[in-house]
């Protein structure tokens, strides 16, 4: 097994604070415990077994197929229940996608993702199609405030900015608004049709059950799974540890993971960039060994892999741990002012040595935060003030170091070339609360929230199978 150290996980790409927003259907969600492999053959197990999961289709183990099938030539344009979609649609929605996560993909990714984007404007087709056919109505008033509500707190933009940069990507302003029309019609349709009600009794055998695992570690999970049957067992061994090689060099964005999992993983956890969810023990044991043993010795943000499993071969990703009903020092809250020193275009290495050392210099007689104006004039430095910064959503290096400080005291100097030199004075530390069991009525909406999304699911699944959908 190699293990080795992955970056943060992107926090930049934020869905919009809906449900299924930008690319949800393409990046993390939260989930419980999914099946790590898919319908398969496992080892031992029979091709004849493996058609049989067809139930009463009657497949045969070995079909041979006449034709050929690639979705890859198809045309970018769907007409969806008389609904046209556009080539147009496509490009602005991916060139979004791609500028959002930082992404540069091969000719045959692009065509990858290209039918992602078209089935996630497919579903949105039908979605504000079903609505309207339940007399559900988004005026074009809600539209405009939600979209700029949400460039204002997820881009810092004002609206004339969002459509400069969207246009400045090969996006546009049209193609981000139908998303936001789609969730609102998506969501009031689902209050309007779907009435969920979750019981005391249900909501108290909950709270039970987490007051009985307090204390115990729950591990937030994330895979990727390929398949190794026959003689391929070396050969997808080879090809894991290049996309381990790929995810540690952020090749395809700040979540390489999420691509990779969702472009090439053969587990039921695809469609979610590879996200299992926080495991509890028993959910953990459900896992095979080989996979538990190493979530069970990993640190926080490493991978490991590529590890034998049943039928072929995974990677693993441990996002984070915690302890159930027990507060985590990492939620710590922080009062924090930066100092950060930018570097000249052109500086030499001498330089920036220099304006470095002279940047620790002063930054090390910092006793208090009533001390960094001071510090700040002389260095020339910017100050930024931040009063709600977790510990555990700083980078690895400075939550260690920002764990141990006092207040008043700062951290070493910290940066790159590129972003220049900083600082963190550490100013007020607002400890984690007691025990964190939640309440009746946080547990009630948790449940009701999984079974809506559970029956969204279902409705969106119906609406896929009686579509007429014509790809051209």
């Amino acid at each position: 097994m190699v293990t080795t150290t992955n970056g943060k996980t992107a926090r930049t790409l934020r869905r919009f604070g809906f449900g299924t927003m930008l690319v949800a259907s393409l990046a993390m969600a939260g989930g419980s415990i999914a099946q790590t492999t898919p319908d398969a053959p496992q080892d031992g197990g029979t091709p004849e077994a493996s058609a049989n999961r067809g139930g009463n289709l009657d497949l045969p183990s070995n079909p041979q197929i006449f034709g050929k099938i690639d979705p890859n030539v198809r045309k970018p344009t769907a007409i969806v229940n008389g609904t046209v979609i556009t080539g147009t649609d496509v490009d602005q929605r991916l060139a979004f996608l791609l500028a959002a996560r930082d992404m540069k993909l091969s000719e045959q990714e692009m065509g990858q993702y290209r039918l992602l984007v078209i089935r996630q404007l497919v579903d949105e087709t039908l979605q504000i199609q079903e609505a309207k056919t339940a007399d559900v109505k988004i005026s074009l008033e809600e539209v405009n405030k939600s979209y700029d509500s949400i460039v204002r707190s997820n881009f810092g933009k004002s609206a004339q900015e969002m459509r400069t940069y969207l246009r400045s990507i090969g996006s546009s302003e049209r193609s981000f608004k139908r998303q936001v029309e789609a969730e609102l019609s998506w969501n009031r349709y689902l209050r309007r049709k779907v009435d969920i009600n979750v019981g005391d009794e249900e909501v108290q055998a909950i709270i039970d059950k987490l007051k009985k695992q307090q204390g115990t570690t729950e591990y937030h999970v994330r895979e990727i799974y390929l398949s190794a049957g026959g003689d391929r067992a070396q050969e997808v061994f080879a090809q894991e540890q290049q996309i381990m090689g790929s995810i540690q060099k952020r090749e395809k964005g700040d979540d390489s993971f999420g691509y990779y999992a969702g472009a090439m993983s053969e587990a039921s956890t695809k469609s979610t960039g590879g996200d299992l969810g926080w495991l509890n023990e028993n959910q953990l044991a459900q896992l095979p060994p080989a996979l538990v043993e190493a979530i069970k010795t990993m640190q926080p943000e490493h991978l490991a892999g590529p590890i034998e499993v049943p039928g072929g071969f995974s990677i693993i990703y441990l996002v984070d741990t915690r302890k159930v009903g027990v507060a985590d020092p990492l939620d710590a809250k922080l009062t924090l002012k930066q100092l950060s020193v930018r570097f000249p275009d052109g500086i030499s290495k001498a330089q920036a040595d220099a304006r470095v050392t002279e940047f620790a210099k002063l930054s090390q007689t910092i006793r208090g935060c009533g001390e960094v104006a001071k510090v700040a004039s002389a260095l020339g430095a910017e100050v930024v003030d931040n009063d709600s910064v977790r510990i555990r959503d700083l980078p690895p290096a400075l939550r260690d170091i920002m764990a141990k400080l006092s207040v008043g005291e700062s951290t070493p100097p910290f940066g790159s070339p590129k972003d220049g030199i900083r600082s963190l004075v550490l100013c007020g530390r607002d400890e984690a609360g007691g025990s964190t069991v939640p309440g009746v009525e946080q547990v009630r909406g948790q449940m009701e929230n999984a079974r809506v999304n559970l029956r969204a699911n279902q409705l969106l699944r119906d609406l896929r199978r009686d579509a007429i959908i014509e790809y051209r």
